[in-house]
């Protein structure tokens, strides 16, 4: 019961952050943020935010120091529209998601040259042995019948 009172509470706070970030802050390094996850401790006290920023490096970091110091200004609003005797402490996280991504698509290509690899050299291969290797019956001669 206390996951799912978590849940609600993260996804409440996910929307809430979303919506004050959509309207924007008045920090000219905040970049184009989205809020991906938040997880809320079992206590209810402490709240992470994962977001990614669409962009450079620099610009990752330069919003990543406007949500810094907008932090409090971000908590406060979470507390006007939470029905909860304690706002809970925002701590916001870069989430992996999208370098992750772009690893495993990594992959996936690697994997797709290997396969095309594998492809050009069946194309030219031949059996080692007979090309149909499972023994058949052997036919009768009418002599071996006597």
């Amino acid at each position: 019961m206390a996951g799912e009172r978590q849940a609600r509470l993260g996804d409440r706070i996910r929307v809430i952050l979303a919506e004050r970030l959509e309207k924007g802050l008045r920090d000219p390094r905040l970049g184009f943020v989205t809020i991906t996850d938040v997880r809320v401790t079992g206590d209810l006290q402490h709240a992470s935010v994962f977001y990614t920023v669409y962009g450079t490096d620099e610009e990752r970091e330069a919003s990543a120091q406007a949500l810094k110091s907008a932090t409090g200004m971000l908590r406060s609003e979470v507390g006007k529209h939470l029905n909860v005797r304690l706002t809970p402490s925002l701590e916001f996280i870069p989430d992996a998601l999208p370098e992750n991504a772009g690893h495993i698509a990594d992959l996936l290509r690697e994997a797709q040259e290997r396969d095309a690899a594998v492809a050009g050299l069946a194309a030219g291969a031949a059996y080692a042995g007979d090309a149909d290797p499972y023994v058949t019956p052997r036919e009768h001669d009418a002599d071996d019948e006597d």
